[in-house]
């Protein structure tokens, strides 16, 4: 195996996916519940209890760090998990999986997620915050002749 310190070669971002929770079987596979495309809230501020974030790379060579980040409405750093991983050999892949806990939603609106290797931003893609209270329920419409008065013959 040639030395990981004399030559790297950056890895491709497969994909990066958020969801409610990962998990892995026995032989290895991860099953992700709960893809993300959105978060809808019935009011705000919530508390998001849990959200992970797989990202799996491919291609590269050598030692890496992940950075995967939450950025926020005006473009701060909101949370941010790092996770060395390394890639002995280009054919090889890593899945990585950030964890996010206990997210305070304060504002509805266009959040986006960073996922970066070595400092180096490769995925940068918007994550949407709804608010949409709940229906308020509203009233069955009366059947009809109910609620009316009786129509008089011969009148």
């Amino acid at each position: 195996m040639a030395d990981l310190r004399s030559q790297k070669i950056l890895p491709d971002l497969q994909c990066s996916l958020p969801c409610e929770d990962i998990r892995q079987e026995r032989n290895g596979n991860f099953i992700l519940i709960g893809i993300m495309p959105f978060i809808r809230v019935p009011q705000l501020p919530v508390t998001m209890p849990r959200m992970c974030i797989m990202s799996r790379w491919a291609n590269g060579l050598g030692e890496f760090i992940e950075s995967t980040r939450l950025i926020g409405l005006e473009g701060g750093v909101l949370n941010e998990t790092k996770v060395k991983f390394v890639l002995e050999d280009p054919a090889h892949n890593a899945t990585n999986i950030a964890l996010f806990a206990n997210w305070e939603i304060k504002n509805p609106g266009i959040y986006h997620i960073e996922v970066l290797v070595d400092d180096v931003l490769k995925l940068r893609y918007p994550f949407n915050v709804i608010l949409a209270p709940p229906p308020e329920q509203q009233q069955q419409p009366a059947a009809e002749g109910e609620g009316e008065a009786p129509a008089q013959e011969g009148a």
